[in-house]
């Protein structure tokens, strides 16, 4: 079952939580991020100071890059990071990753140019969309991997 947005309030998965929001970056590109009818909306980051207001992404070219938003994920449920719509339409993708029940910390994006033109991302502007699941119980083995309770800033493999 996907959880709704009433759910994913409740269950206190990200800090902030914040209701759905409008935001225009410098360029004038209008997006929303927050609280969604089925999903939440993360922005970028791409430091662990938050000192970097852009980052320019050339044809082809990938980069790492982390939510501003801090994941406390509970017991029963996992979720997927899907592409934002908007920035699909630019063909810049975010990798699908699967976040593990029991997993905690700051989310590292994986993000892909894959236009023929320069793309220029600011800080917080909105990314990805998470959608979280219900499992059907609780699992026996939690995440507790090398990357739980994984540090602010785009994090490299481990």
């Amino acid at each position: 079952m996907i959880l709704p947005d009433y759910a994913i309030e409740m269950r206190n998965i990200l800090t902030p939580t914040l209701p759905r929001t409008k935001w225009t970056d410098p360029e004038g590109r209008e997006f929303t991020f927050g609280l969604g009818p089925a999903t939440y909306d993360v922005r970028v980051e791409f430091d662990a100071n938050g000192s970097i207001p852009f980052v320019i992404f050339a044809p082809g070219q990938c980069r790492l890059a982390s939510t501003m938003e801090y994941f406390t994920m509970p017991k029963d449920v996992a979720a997927v990071v899907h592409d934002k719509s908007s920035w699909a339409r630019r063909f810049l993708t975010v990798q699908n990753t699967f976040i593990d029940p029991g997993w905690e910390g700051y989310l590292t994006l994986e993000l892909i140019n894959h236009s023929y033109e320069a793309i220029t991302l600011y800080r917080e502007t909105p990314i990805a969309q998470i959608e979280f699941k219900q499992l059907v119980g609780t699992p026996k083995i939690l995440y507790s991997g090398k990357y739980h309770k994984q540090e602010r800033g785009p994090q490299r493999a481990r």
